[in-house]
């Protein structure tokens, strides 16, 4: 699998895999073009053989100390093999490199997978938005990563950094927040209270920050 950034040239294949990813709460088309093309934004996606699979989206804004995690999907057939962490590293890493000091995400409270992963990354639970989804009836976890304590434990591993190579520097917003195959609804922007308001928003397109979909 090789990673790198995402942009607007990719928008046909990323809202293939956002319509199969969250079904009736897909993002629209033009909420995705703008993500792509927003500064504030990092996203990268991920091919295999040619053929894109996967994408991730960073909101983290010039000067920012806070960042929210946008969005993350994984086509199913290459889920349960770390092409999800590895999706979701390339987007801690970048927030490293701005000089974030805190990631937030929003994660559905009935997906114990996209939690696990997130914590096993070092996010932890600071608080929950009641009934929080579109369906009425699931909170949304808030979870927040001290991205110099994660960076710290990371900087060793050197198969991050091979995993991560392919990762282009280019920056490049939707609306709502942090959702992770899990979309929140607007989650990611409820995270954080800096960085954290515009990935909510996001996550509302897609706001939850669910791995579920991505691991």
């Amino acid at each position: 699998m090789r990673l790198r950034t995402g942009d607007v040239d990719d928008l046909e294949a990323i809202m293939a895999l956002e319509r199969a990813s969250f079904a009736g709460d897909a993002w629209s088309e033009t909420a995705m073009r703008a993500e792509l093309a927003s500064p504030h934004n990092h996203y990268v996606v991920a091919e295999q053989a040619g053929r894109l699979i996967g994408y991730a989206g960073l909101r983290a804004p010039s000067g920012a100390t806070d960042a929210d995690v946008q969005t993350i999907a994984l086509d199913k057939t290459f889920r349960g093999r770390g092409r999800g962490r590895m999706l979701f590293r390339a987007l801690l890493q970048e927030a490293a490199e701005r000089g974030v000091r805190e990631v937030f995400l929003d994660v559905r409270a009935d997906n114990p997978a996209a939690q696990r992963l997130y914590a096993s990354e070092g996010f932890i639970e600071i608080g929950r938005r009641p009934n929080y989804y579109p369906d009425g009836n699931v909170d949304a976890i808030v979870m927040r990563l001290d991205v110099p304590g994660w960076a710290a434990s990371r900087a060793s591993l050197s198969p991050m950094s091979e995993n991560l190579a392919d990762v282009g520097q280019s920056r490049q917003n939707p609306p709502t927040s942090a959702r992770i195959s899990d979309k929140p609804g607007s989650a990611g922007a409820g995270a954080g209270a800096g960085a954290g308001a515009g990935a909510g928003a996001a996550a509302g397109a897609g706001t939850t920050a669910e791995t579920g979909a991505c691991t």
